[in-house]
């Protein structure tokens, strides 16, 4: 029972920074307090001038009670900020002369000054303290997942990918990186000419998507953010070795659908509107992408004829409603993919 609640329950400290310490260890050479520079780039403090930061430096110089912000500690003891970036980034960039303040309404002798211009002041805000509670390494990485998640459910949520990166550097978060790059998957499901870019680590996710369905369907249960978390925490020891013949596998796999496919490929061309699906991603990558090359360069045709009878199919459009994801769905969609796709690489 102790097992179970120690699962549930986090091991924690609090303590409370000066701001002038936690800049410092921010700044550092070798920071000890980590702001992701992805999280950095949903600062939303400098929309439209400096007027929020302003009023959030005002608050400190006023001694308003601050809201807590959370670390999480990783295995070199360096401290990832999971929530309280808005605010540590806006302190950090004033202490690095990177605005002046505006709209004040307390302190309006300070307007348009810069942190390197406050005077007096400047002792006064370097002493300001905000309790932080760091979450020890010690916690389950499940555990520190599901916080991440509940305290970023706010004006800048993050996505379950971003959650990933954040808790699982390492070869493995390098390498869905670099193949979300390949131009197929960076603009995957987007119309030519679309003005709609993608974000929040869609791509990366879609890599990830291929290696879990590849390795682990049959521990699929039909939660799909759990089963690619899992993935990501158990293979975060990953080798060199073991990276470079997974981005063989993912290059050759997407190689041999598209040599197939061609640009209709992951895309259900029985459809008036044909588009890139994840469905058609998932159900190909690790079926026709791991074709020996001489099948791929010899049934081509009979594949791509074997992927219209199956979308045509009553079967596999019962699949298609109810919930993409249901283990039940996926394993059917594929059990109808195999039969077809035996039966026309044997023709």
């Amino acid at each position: 029972m102790a097992d179970q609640q120690d699962d549930k329950t986090l091991n924690l400290y609090p303590i409370d920074y000066p701001f002038e310490t936690l800049v410092s260890r921010i700044n550092s050479d070798q920071p000890k307090l980590i702001l992701d520079p992805d999280f950095q780039r949903k600062y939303k403090w400098d929309k439209g001038g400096w007027s929020r930061a302003s009023r959030f430096i005002e608050s400190c110089l006023m001694r308003i009670p601050l809201p807590s912000c959370y670390f999480a500690e990783d295995d070199e003891r360096r401290h990832l900020v999971i929530d309280g970036v808005q605010r540590l980034t806006t302190v950090t960039r004033f202490f690095n002369d990177e605005f002046a303040l505006e709209g004040l309404t307390t302190f309006k002798n300070l307007e348009g000054k810069k942190f390197s211009e406050l005077g007096e002041y400047q002792a006064e805000l370097e002493a300001t303290t905000i309790r932080c509670i760091v979450l020890r390494k010690e916690n389950p990485k499940k555990l520190i997942r599901e916080i991440f998640s509940r305290l970023n459910q706010g004006a800048v949520e993050l996505s379950s990918q971003e959650i990933r990166h954040a808790i699982y550097p390492g070869r493995l978060d390098n390498l869905v990186i670099e193949l979300s790059q390949i131009p197929l998957i960076a603009t995957f499901g987007l119309a030519e000419n679309a003005t709609r870019t993608k974000d929040d680590r869609e791509a990366e996710e879609q890599v990830l998507r291929f290696f879990a369905f590849h390795e682990k369907l049959d521990s699929y249960e039909g939660n799909l953010k759990e089963f690619l978390d899992d993935y990501m925490e158990e293979k975060s020891g990953l080798l060199e070795s073991e990276a470079e013949q997974m981005k063989a596998l993912f290059s050759s796999s997407l190689n041999k659908c598209e040599s197939i496919f061609g640009e209709n490929v992951f895309c259900d061309t029985t459809k008036q509107r044909a588009k890139q699906g994840l469905v058609y991603y998932d159900l190909l990558m690790p079926t026709v992408g791991v074709l020996d090359q001489t099948i791929v360069d010899t049934k081509s045709e009979e594949i791509r004829t074997a992927f219209i009878n199956l979308c045509s199919s009553e079967a596999f459009r019962r699949t298609m409603s109810g919930g993409l994801q249901k283990q039940s769905s996926i394993l059917r969609r594929r059990a109808l993919w195999q039969k077809l796709l035996t039966e026309a690489i044997n023709e």
